[in-house]
């Protein structure tokens, strides 16, 4: 999987608080229900960074190569968006 990034997506993921390495680490270890499909050929993923934050990824893949990646949105997850994940972990047992 490779990652487009241009400075307009480098800005907007960085406005959050992120760098798009820790955006490219969640979407490369995406874990089941994710990537979920959005309107408008988007894909959405919650995850953890490397270093444990939790994060949300939206991107697109680009229209020519399906296997590369052009993130469009990244953000640490709200608190309560942080318990959906956590209560979906413990009833996983993990």
């Amino acid at each position: 999987m490779e990652f487009r990034w241009i400075d307009w997506n480098i800005a907007k993921v960085q406005s959050h608080g992120l760098t798009p390495e820790e955006a490219e680490f969640v979407v490369e270890h995406a874990e089941l229900p994710y990537p979920i499909k959005q309107p408008n050929d988007k894909y959405l993923v919650w995850g953890r960074t490397d270093a444990g934050r939790l994060i949300q990824v939206v991107f697109l893949y680009d229209s020519d190569e399906n296997d590369v990646v052009f993130v469009i949105h990244a953000r640490p997850l709200t608190a309560r968006e942080t318990k959906q994940v956590n209560r979906r972990k413990r009833r996983r047992g993990g």
